[in-house]
């Protein structure tokens, strides 16, 4: 395995003050086709409790797993979904969506949680929004013969003899993410040769290698087999592959464009009331 960049999550606040743990990509090319990395971890309620009130995007995808806790997704399209410990959700964004993420009730006991940002071509940029979520299945699982587990959050993923795929599969990019626990002493191969980026995510825990530790980015080369070995205890982390779209990015806080002239006219349909509300 060849580890090529190590990244330390950042402490900053978004929405109505939620404490967060960022990994940002905004220059177009060190996590690519990813934008943002987004890690939601408190059992401390006034760290979240305010959530993400109405706000807009455009020219992105947003993917929120949750693990622990839960938020209710409400949209411009009639969505209105309670997302919960174990389950994922997808938006392509497109044109315009309008949408809030608001803590459930039951989030009172802890909250962790991912918002992981895709960038779109500019050729879907301006196509009508689309969601999709898991709330009516099971993840897909692989187990292998050490314990670690493998469970496809989206796209396909093989594992030694086994092969699962999630039924979110369309992302941007051919965004694949999955969640890897793995018991003590415990180990994973992977190989990920037929993606053009691969980073990985630790959440939980430490890894045998001293770079993996909680809070870490790894950008690792996808050219080399993935192997990943647990410490002394359990650890956990998100691995994240998808296909660079290579294309200059012009951003401002939701929205993700091509050039500052769409970033302006953004601005300018979401006044006007082209995204609609809720």
């Amino acid at each position: 395995m060849k580890i090529l960049n190590v990244t330390k999550a950042q402490p900053t606040q978004d929405g109505a003050g939620v404490k967060i743990s960022r990994i940002s990509g905004f220059d177009g090319r060190s996590i690519d086709p990813f934008l943002m990395i987004d890690e939601l971890k408190s059992d401390n309620t006034q760290d979240f409790i305010g959530g993400f009130p109405a706000h807009p995007h455009r020219g992105i995808e947003t993917f929120t797993y949750i693990r622990k806790g839960g938020f209710e997704h409400q949209d411009q399209m009639g969505n209105k979904k309670a997302i919960r410990a174990g389950q994922v959700q997808w938006m392509s964004t497109g044109r315009g969506v309008i949408h809030s993420e608001m803590p459930l009730a039951d989030a009172q006991y802890g909250m962790h949680g991912f918002q992981i940002w895709l960038n779109m071509p500019a050729r879907d940029k301006m196509n009508p929004p689309k969601y999709q979520d898991s709330s009516d299945r099971v993840l897909p699982s692989i187990t292998n013969q050490s314990g670690a587990k493998l469970t496809a959050l989206a796209g396909e993923w093989h594992l030694e003899d086994q092969h699962i795929s999630s039924a979110l599969n369309d992302l941007a990019g051919n965004g694949a993410i999955s969640d890897i626990t793995l018991p003590a002493n415990s180990a994973i191969r992977i190989d990920l040769s037929h993606f053009g980026k691969v980073v990985a995510y630790v959440h939980s825990g430490a890894l045998r290698d001293e770079y993996f530790k909680s809070g870490y980015m790894i950008t690792l080369d996808p050219a080399h087999p993935i192997e990943l070995h647990g410490g002394n205890g359990e650890s956990g982390l998100l691995l994240l592959a998808g296909h660079p779209i290579n294309e200059k990015i012009a951003h401002m806080g939701p929205f993700v464009m091509n050039t500052q002239e769409e970033l302006h006219q953004a601005i300018k349909d979401y006044h006007a009331g082209k995204f609609g509300n809720i």
